[in-house]
């Protein structure tokens, strides 16, 4: 194999296996969807056992429908909201949770065996083996956390899970988002690259970070189901900032931070405001560069998504809004990785031999 050949044949390897992570980022986009879904729908309880494995069948008979419904009945959420439900609208519920666990189980096989295969022929060695295996084992590590916080609603007295382990499991979900996304970029061929300014490469980090934090207070929000209260704006109960007593309604301060409906949407707003500053000073400051389009598409990208959570408040959080709210935010902390990639390696991927070994020539 001629050294040309052994090159065109690392390219084609690494876009094979670039390919392979973008699919499996977009399974990890619409399983956070769902997520949201099975969150809004309150249907998140209703499978009360974990079942890694022979619970990927759904129930296949009315008996066994049966004695699933019999499970449900007997956890503290039926039993305090939703006593007489019938077996129709218990169904409505299951699938929708079925269908986020089964997600689950898909994208744990779209990573682990195209994984095992790209290692078997000798495509994915070293570095990148040993980065996209830790991927994998974020995935499994996120099927735990998603039992832990559905166990924490099914404890006596609860009716929803716990709001810090559902921003657990968001957030986790979302580096799971951006460490595929980032991999994958960094398997884009090599080009002409460009340094990017102290200032710029600065401010995409702290963008990127900012979002992230935002999407953080967002899961408290939606975990309080916060956003059923409060839903004027830009004042909020009718006041610009709400009373003291209202914002610190729990027993500690650091409880209020979690729990509390009022704070927690306070400062999901008041960082909103700051993103929003801080996406325009960083377009700003990268006027005249290379990340110039990258910062305004950004800019364009965190004003939608305000104007969308803002539409999602006002309206009372309807399912097609909280979905969309939640969504793009996915999209927004997609591109912030793209630019904070770009304005950190320089505008351009590394060689390929960084990442995969080249294919030897004969």
């Amino acid at each position: 194999m001629t050294a040309g050949s052994s090159l065109s044949a690392a390219a084609n390897h690494d876009r094979a296996i670039r390919i392979w992570l973008l699919a499996v980022a977009a399974l990890v986009f619409v399983m956070v969807v769902v997520g949201g879904a099975t969150r809004l729908t309150d249907s998140g309880l209703s499978i009360t056992e974990w079942k890694p494995v022979t619970g990927s069948l759904p129930p296949l008979s009315h008996a066994h429908w049966l004695e699933e419904f019999a499970k449900y009945r007997a956890s503290p959420q039926y039993q305090a909201i939703n006593q007489g439900m019938s077996l129709a609208d218990f169904q409505f519920i299951f699938w929708w949770e079925w269908g986020h666990r089964f997600l689950g189980r898909l994208i744990g096989a779209a990573m682990l065996l195209p994984w095992l295969f790209f290692v078997a022929r000798g495509w994915l060695r070293g570095r990148l083996a040993a980065v996209t295996f830790g991927i994998g084992l974020m995935i499994g590590l996120q099927g735990l956390v998603g039992w832990i916080m559905v166990a924490s609603g099914l404890k006596p007295g609860m009716v929803a899970v716990a709001p810090v382990k559902l921003m657990t499991h968001l957030v986790l979900a979302c580096l799971i988002l951006c460490a595929l996304l980032w991999v994958a970029l960094r398997l884009m061929p090599p080009r002409a690259r460009e340094t990017a300014p102290p200032i710029v490469r600065a401010g995409a980090i702290a963008l990127f970070v900012t979002i992230l934090v935002q999407i953080m207070l967002g899961a408290l929000v939606a975990g309080n189901r916060a956003g059923l209260r409060f839903n004027d704006w830009p004042l909020m109960d009718g006041s610009l900032i709400p009373p003291a007593g209202i914002l610190f309604d729990r027993p500690t301060i650091a409880e209020a931070f979690i729990d509390s409906l009022a704070l927690t949407q306070f400062n999901h707003r008041l960082v909103a405001y700051g993103l929003l500053a801080l996406a325009f000073w960083h377009m700003w400051t990268a006027r005249g560069s290379a990340f110039a389009k990258g910062a305004v598409v950004l800019f364009g990208l965190v004003v939608a998504q305000a104007v969308i959570g803002i539409a999602t408040l006002m309206l009372v959080v309807p399912l097609w809004a909280g979905l969309l709210h939640q969504g793009f935010a996915l999209l927004v902390l997609g591109h912030a990785v793209a630019h904070m990639h770009g304005a950190t390696r320089g505008g351009g991927a590394v060689e390929p031999s960084r990442f995969v070994r080249p294919v030897p020539a004969e």
